[in-house]
């Protein structure tokens, strides 16, 4: 009796870090055909022999494919256990494998975007920027570690979990699994969208509402502090029972904004550039018309 072809964990570890240059030939006739066959190749080597298998095997998934470069891995899984069987006499033509992966890569691309791009990387990146902005130099390491884990383990994970279940996942594309990851993503992706918003958006309007001359007891009396760092101490803790550091109490339209609706207007600025988006207006141009709005708002006092 003939001994079954397997592919060991160090043939599918092969194919699984290949899968991570998926992108690196994409084109506009067949997307990411390019680096699909290239993460296929491993796997082809070992399943079969002759020049003529391998060359069939190559042609086959140079076919169009294009999905998230992420979860690109459990439909990678899907098809090395469907060229196992194939490479062990099992019936499965190319159009059941070209199928398998047309059925998966399309339900799995949507989940992809609001996972990664709009939760996992948004999340990450701010810590990594709030640890920078204070002069953490952890700040980008850590982002670059746990981006590269995460994506990383979730490549292999993934993968393993598609060779495993072989063809019988494709049973699970046409319930609600899917569908309920992408909406609980979707949700968590605009709960932290809108954090970053009024951490990272910043509007402030400079004219002058209104001056008004506190009682003297409510103002800092800079003449009785000590000399010294202690006289800085004590101005510091008379701020914080509410004293005020001088005795005109200015307030601007900012502070009256911000009394209304705190982050107000960063939103209305964050759905403006939405809007714009969403009409087909440049990113660029949307870059440029911020810089000279905001360039001639400070000039004319206003911003």
């Amino acid at each position: 009796m003939e001994q079954k072809i397997k592919l060991t964990k160090g043939d599918r570890l092969s194919v699984a870090w290949r899968s991570t240059f998926l992108q690196g030939s994409w084109n506009y006739e067949r997307m990411q055909n390019g680096g699909w066959a290239f993460s296929m190749i491993p796997a082809i080597k070992k399943l079969y022999k002759t020049q003529e298998d391998r060359s069939a095997a190559l042609k086959r998934h140079l076919e169009f494919f294009n999905t998230h470069p992420y979860l690109a891995s459990p439909i990678l899984g899907v098809t090395l256990a469907l060229e196992e069987e194939r490479a062990n006499g099992a019936a499965v033509d190319d159009v059941a494998i070209q199928g398998v992966k047309v059925g998966m890569m399309g339900p799995l691309a949507g989940v992809g975007d609001p996972v990664f791009w709009f939760t996992v990387r948004p999340m990450l990146g701010a810590l990594g920027a709030s640890l920078a902005m204070s002069g953490n130099i952890m700040g980008p390491i850590l982002f670059f570690v746990l981006w590269n884990i995460i994506r990383w383990g979730f490549m292999w994970y993934t993968q393993e979990f598609g060779y495993r279940t072989g063809s019988k996942i494709t049973d699970n594309l046409s319930g609600g699994l899917l569908q309920k990851i992408t909406k609980g993503a979707s949700i968590l992706g605009m709960f932290v969208l809108a954090a970053l918003v009024q951490r990272w958006v910043s509007i402030d309007f400079k004219p002058i509402i209104s001056v008004v001359k506190l009682d003297p007891k409510a103002v800092i009396d800079w003449d009785q502090l000590p000399a010294g760092g202690q006289g800085i101490q004590d101005a510091f803790l008379q701020v914080k029972q509410g004293l005020a550091l001088t005795q005109d109490k200015v307030t601007t339209l900012q502070n009256n904004l911000d009394q209304l609706i705190p982050g107000l207007m960063p939103l209305l600025l964050t759905f403006l550039c939405m809007w714009l988006l969403k009409r087909k207006v440049s990113p660029i141009a949307i870059i440029l018309g911020l810089f000279i709005v905001g360039i001639a708002g400070h000039l004319i006092g206003l911003l």
